[in-house]
Parts: C-alpha cells; structure tokens; sequence
C-alpha cells in the first residue's frame, strides 16, 4: 500500500484538491482510480440494498463501504464474516460483493446462546425468507466449519479478537491461524477492535492494544498491509467499558489489513 494512505482515514481525501494530490501521487500505478472506483461502488451497492434504518444510522460510526475499500473487498467475493453476532457486517457485505459473490455468516455456540439468543433471533431476521441469498450461516467453531484451505477471497473479525487475546493469547493465535489457513494466498484478513492502553484491565474493559493484535497476526504469518486510523475517535479517553452508554459505538478502533503471503 502507498505510505500515503497506510496511516490515514480515506474521508481525509474528500477534499478535491488533496484527493486531486493522492492522485497524482498515484498515477504511476493506478491506485487514485481504483481508490475511487472501488469506495464509490462500495458506496452505491450499500444505498440500493434494503437495509434497516437502524443498520443505516450504525453506518455512521463503523463506515461499511470505507472499511471495505481499505481492505480491498468488492462484487464477486467469497468472504467470511468471522464471530458475525446479529449480522450488521453480514448484510454490509453481502451488498458490496453482490449476488455474485458469498458471504458465510460464521459464529459459534456461545455467541448465538448470549443474550437469551438476541444474535440468532437478529441472524434470523435478516435472513427470513431467503432475502440475503448470498448469506450462508455457518452456525458452527472455527475449527469444524467444514470450508476447503485456500478458499476465501476474504475474513472480517471485527470487535471481537479482544475477548479471545485476553481469555488466552494463544487461542487469539489459533484462531487466526485457522483463518490464515482458510483464506487464499494474497487474501485479506480485516481486524477492527477497541483500542485498549498498556497500563489497563483491557480485558475487563474489552479492548486491546493494536500492538499485542498485530504480534499476534505476524506469529502466525500474516503480513500487515496497512493499519488505517478510519475508524479513529481520538476523544476517546481509553478508560469507559465499551458498553457504556457514553462511548458505546463511539470507542477509538483500529483497523488493520492483514495479507497471506502469497
């Protein structure tokens, strides 16, 4: 990825005249149309699908279509929604790689048993009546859903790799391995999680530090290609439990595009 863009949030480019600079700057390999071409298409397949109001409004603070660009995830796509909950990022990206592409909608037991079962009733929901038929939920562990190696275009995990590292960081270890393993030589895995600090209980506060994220991906062999500040809240204080109501959906979160060698 072109140091210009590693580290900064792509709405910073709205402006015609800086876009105008990262275009040139881009020339010589394409990248400013591209760049545009593929968050504009982003964009438009998520405003022609019928999702909920609520999905829309939660869109403002985890931008979908931005997310998707970062990470390269486009129209004919097999890629898998890793720990999916409710489904918000299912149905996002099941609109970005369009009917011909696939989403499977993984989770295991216990995160469709919490909550008196809210994540399966929402899954449910969104899937009634065959209404995403690129959505294939895979109600099963990471290490029995029965996808061939080498298969995917492409995994999110996304605000959830913190209570995995913090219950054990070598199961954080297992699980990305698992998804090193599914994932195509070349293809993307994304990371968004809660910034936790150094000094903290992240894990009763359910965060964590980007670095102890990014020394664990490079444990089991993915390279990162670019740590984005997309998804950056810089008036979050680090100290709130990220279920409080004050910073809930408003907690500085790291984003990271981790690739399989190929």
């Amino acid at each position: 990825m072109n140091p210009l863009l590693r580290f900064a949030p792509l709405n910073r480019f709205s402006n015609p005249a800086r876009l105008l600079l990262v275009c040139l700057a881009l020339a010589t390999v394409g990248g400013c149309t591209q760049l545009a071409g593929s968050g504009n298409a982003a964009a438009k397949a998520l405003a022609a699908a019928d999702r909920s109001t609520e999905d829309q409004e939660r869109d403002l603070g985890r931008k979908p279509a931005q997310v998707a660009q970062v990470l390269g995830f486009g129209p004919g796509m097999t890629i898998m929604d890793v720990i999916a909950g409710g489904g918000y990022y299912s149905e996002a990206l099941a609109a970005i790689v369009g009917p011909s592409g696939t989403i499977y909608a993984q989770n295991p037991a216990v995160m469709l048993q919490m909550r008196e079962g809210a994540n399966d009733i929402a899954m449910k929901k969104r899937l009634v009546g065959n209404r995403l038929p690129n959505v294939v939920r895979l109600d099963r562990e990471l290490q029995a859903l029965g996808l061939a190696p080498n298969s995917l275009d492409g995994a999110l995990t996304a605000l959830n790799l913190h209570d995995v590292y913090n219950r054990d960081p070598k199961m954080a270890a297992a699980m990305l391995k698992t998804l090193f393993d599914l994932l195509k030589p070349g293809a993307t895995l994304g990371v968004i999680d809660h910034v936790g600090l150094p000094d903290q209980d992240n894990s009763k506060l359910h965060r964590m530090r980007k670095e102890d994220a990014i020394a664990v991906a490079k444990q089991v062999g993915f390279e990162v290609a670019a740590d984005s500040d997309l998804l950056a809240n810089p008036n979050d204080d680090y100290t709130s439990f990220v279920f409080d109501p004050a910073v809930r959906g408003k907690t500085d979160r790291f984003l990271l595009k981790l690739v399989k060698p190929q």
